[in-house]
């Protein structure tokens, strides 16, 4: 029997999963179709939302550790951000293009306020609901269901949408779609039983800082691997878009399917990798999913079939399912637990700050050396991102 807190938490990520499929999986072609964006532009739908959350980590992690009941906080955090796709939707009555690229990114670049506010009130929420023994079961289920519903909810928008990349109205209604799907977010976030911190501890929660916790080598050695790895898998995010819409000239339908064919795999593989994890370790099986993620972008460049772009797709959905489900169980695991918090604060502030670099880095990389070789360069570097992860494990058995 599945705890009343942990149903919620997956009905919310239904919810969440088709508002965000029905909107940032097509801002980036959007952009490029309807307003006609620069590749230094696409690589700012990257790189915007980042450097917002790096400015707003702290205060938001202050503001959380404040309040004694977070639920509310988060719920109200969603719904703001949600509110912006219908200013998506209206940015095209903007009196010229160059107007409605700016207004765009700088919607986008807004969009980061509340949604870093939620993403971090979300983690330490969650965290705090689910017991360490059902972690690794809970995430695993709570994935291999968002995944199925995202692969059905992104099949449809292709099926239904696949003659229409160049449409505004089809664009529109996606957004306004995903709105209404935010609206379900807020009321499944306000359905969960949380418990409010009792106020003997609230000076331990007005705490702005833990500075003790780089003291950990354990987390300080795993913070490194995980940022180095994230700049790796972030610097060919903005090639990708640039790559499979104006190089191989992917639409609606063939964007749809890139997701599908990765959502596919990802549904299938999740309990692989958490029995992997459980009867290794989540460092050493991620190592393996690291190296994996490398192929990627190599691959890529291969060919601009759009059937094999499809199956490059659905191989590196193998490797993210290892890596969406350990890296998040891996955060949790390496953070002493009394100041989990900070830990999960001072992550997601340093990940902001590679966030925003590395897409900038991998568009550099294209206007410098062209295409092919930065998406080579990422390859490079996402291998060498597994022996950061490699080094960590031997040091940590070492010890």
């Amino acid at each position: 029997m599945r705890p009343y807190n942990e149903k919620i938490s997956i009905y919310h990520g239904m919810a969440s999963t088709i508002a965000l499929n029905f909107s940032n999986n097509f801002f980036p072609i959007f952009a490029i179709t309807i307003l006609g964006a620069t590749n230094y532009q696409v690589g700012l739908i990257s790189s915007l939302p980042p450097l917002i959350a790096l400015l707003m980590t702290i205060p938001a992690a202050i503001l959380l550790n404040k309040a004694r009941a977070q639920k509310k906080l988060v719920a109200m955090s969603v719904l703001l951000a949600r509110l912006m796709f219908l200013l998506i939707v209206l940015v095209v009555l903007l009196p010229s293009p160059s107007l409605q690229r700016w207004a765009f990114l700088g919607i986008i670049a807004f969009i980061s306020v509340p949604n870093t506010v939620a993403n971090i009130g979300w983690q330490t929420f969650i965290s705090g609901m689910i017991k360490e023994s059902r972690r690794g079961q809970f995430f695993s289920d709570r994935n291999r269901l968002l995944t199925v519903v995202g692969l059905v909810s992104t099949l449809l928008i292709g099926i239904l949408m696949k003659d229409s990349s160049e449409s505004v109205v089809a664009y529109q209604i996606l957004f306004t779609i995903a709105f209404g799907f935010g609206l379900l977010e807020v009321f499944f976030l306000l359905k969960h039983q949380e418990e409010v911190v009792q106020v003997e501890n609230e000076q331990v929660k007005k705490k702005s800082m833990d500075w003790s916790i780089f003291k950990n080598s354990n987390f300080v050695w795993f913070l490194a691997a995980a940022l180095f790895f994230n700049f790796a898998w972030q610097s060919a995010w903005g090639l990708f878009n640039i790559y499979n819409v104006r190089v191989a000239g992917a639409t609606i339908f063939w964007i749809s399917m890139f997701s599908v064919g990765n959502m596919l795999i990802q549904f299938l593989t999740f309990p692989m990798w958490k029995k992997w994890a459980d009867k290794k370790s989540n460092m050493q099986v991620f190592i393996w999913a690291a190296v994996g993620m490398a192929t990627t972008p190599f691959l890529t460049v291969l060919s601009t079939n759009l059937y094999y772009l499809t199956f490059v797709q659905a191989i590196s959905g193998f490797f993210l399912s290892g890596t969406v489900l350990i890296l998040f169980n891996l955060l949790l695991e390496q953070s002493p637990e009394q100041s989990r918090t900070y830990c999960i604060t001072t992550y997601n502030v340093l990940l902001a700050f590679v966030a925003f670099v590395a897409p900038q880095v991998g568009i550099w990389l294209l206007d410098q050396l062209g295409m092919e070789m930065a998406m080579y360069i990422s390859s490079g570097l996402r291998f060498l991102s597994a022996f950061g992860f490699l080094y960590v494990s031997i040091r940590h058995r070492k010890r």
